[in-house]
């Protein structure tokens, strides 16, 4: 009897065992996959502020750059196009550079295709026109869309500050020292405007 006794002891111990074993095998993890990286072109979770500083967005090798970076400047942003009417206004823009970037001024360019597929090609193909024809030496990302479910965050943020969907290429946003939103133009407004208000803004 205490044969039988010790045996049903052991095999109801054994059954413990392997129910706790299946039981760690079935646990879901909560380790992330060891190719999990942090999204780029969106807000930065350490950067709380109400500012462009907490967006990254794509260079055009595709390499993430944090606009915090750009810090303490006053900023031009403009959505561009290589083969718009408003093309031309690259010659003023790098005029515009050229004169105030030693005062603390950037222009951020972002090429974009959403008006009348004006900007098509690859980022190469648009820096090598922009640089050949018009000579521009400020920073140019990778191609965005700035409206639709696809748009830039950072043109989402841009476009709570000063409302309303792009409306064609070379609309510009400028943002003063603490990377705040104080003016919006349209592409069809004077460049001489635009300086007047970056020279205020410096």
């Amino acid at each position: 009897m205490k044969t039988i006794q010790h045996l049903g002891i052991l095999l109801t111990f054994a059954a413990v065992v392997s129910l706790i074993g299946c039981h760690k095998e079935n646990t879901p993890t909560t380790e992330q996959p060891a190719n999990d990286t942090t999204p780029t072109d969106t807000i930065v979770p350490e950067e709380p502020a109400d500012d462009i500083y907490q967006f990254k967005v794509l260079d055009g090798n595709g390499d993430s750059v944090a606009l915090s970076q750009y810090r303490g400047k006053v900023l031009l942003v403009v959505n561009t196009a290589t083969q718009c009417g408003y093309t031309p206004q690259y010659t003023d823009l790098q005029r515009i550079y050229e004169t105030y970037k030693d005062s603390g001024f950037v222009i951020l360019d972002f090429p974009c295709n959403q008006f009348g597929s004006q900007a098509p090609g690859s980022y190469d193909d648009i820096h090598d026109f922009c640089t050949g024809r018009y000579g521009i030496t400020f920073p140019q990302f990778a191609k965005i869309d700035v409206n639709g479910a696809n748009a830039s965050p950072l043109y989402v943020w841009l476009k709570t500050k000063k409302p309303g969907d792009i409306k064609w290429n070379f609309t510009k946003f400028l943002l003063d020292r603490k990377g705040e939103v104080i003016r919006r133009f349209e592409p069809a407004n004077s460049m001489s405007s635009v300086e007047s208000a970056i020279v205020k803004a410096l």
